[in-house]
């Protein structure tokens, strides 16, 4: 992946995170990319924790790292169930009040990407922190590293029923239609992070409905190189009622279990 001066000013630097950022909306960016010398790390809970109490397990992760909370790049939640688009914006903000109390906003941008999801099977009673990432000082050797935020089928990021895609429908031409969109937006953001899909080793699928001909007609078409690493499909929901494909992608050289 080649970073061009043109690309990076289009993103918004955290220097005391040691990364840049794609602006987004109030309650996630776009997606992170690790500034040179740096990389993205992420860590999955052995058992997940109210996300609350998570923020206390990343704070306790990253002082064993002699790193503080501005290191803090990327969030990962599971909800009980779909929220209402009213709930979800509720849950925003006290959720963004945490950020903010950690001191993580740059000029009133939040820099930190998220992915929230609603899994169908076993759900938490609450929302609980899955995993998250953050950054460290990288060996010589390693690659840039980059982490983009989750996406449904939501034109334009907004927060609002009326820009869902093909509201309401999910025949297999409505589900296409999502489909597209998601993965047009995945690769808006790898661009403006300065990558390509040759930057991604990882890519993670949340479907609630049958993909294989989104697989077979979409996905392993339009993912280009990131196909040799594979998909993972979770059977989840997106964090909103009436949204129905999520997807998430990232390109990192450590993740661990913790």
């Amino acid at each position: 992946m080649n970073i061009h001066d043109s690309q990076l000013r289009t993103l918004i630097h955290k220097p005391d995170g040691h990364y840049r950022f794609l602006k987004g909306i109030a309650p996630y960016s776009c997606g992170v990319v690790a500034d040179d010398g740096w990389e993205i790390v992420r860590a999955t809970l052995a058992e997940p924790l109210p996300w609350r109490m998570g923020f206390d397990r990343i704070e306790s992760q990253l002082g064993d790292l002699a790193r503080d909370r501005q290191a803090l790049c990327g969030m990962e939640l599971r909800s009980p169930a779909p929220f209402t688009m009213q709930g979800f914006v509720d849950f925003n903000r006290q959720y963004c009040d945490v950020l903010a109390s950690w001191d993580l906003y740059v000029d009133g941008e939040n820099p930190v990407p998220r992915t929230n999801v609603a899994p169908l099977e076993d759900p938490p009673s609450e929302v609980m922190l899955h995993a998250f990432s953050y950054t460290v000082e990288a060996a010589a050797d390693r690659p840039p590293t980059l982490l983009v935020a989750g996406a449904a089928e939501l034109r334009g990021g907004s927060l609002d029923d009326a820009a869902i895609v093909r509201r309401g429908q999910v025949d297999p031409g409505a589900m296409l239609e999502k489909a597209t969109h998601v993965i047009d937006v995945m690769e808006h953001r790898l661009l403006g992070l300065g990558g390509t899909w040759a930057s991604v080793n990882a890519v993670d699928v949340y479907p609630c409905h049958p993909v294989d001909l989104l697989l077979n007609d979409l996905l392993w078409k339009r993912l280009g190189p990131a196909r040799r690493h594979a998909v993972r499909l979770h059977h989840t929901r997106p964090p909103v009622i009436s949204l129905e494909f999520e997807m998430d992608v990232r390109g990192l050289c450590t993740e661990l279990v913790i």
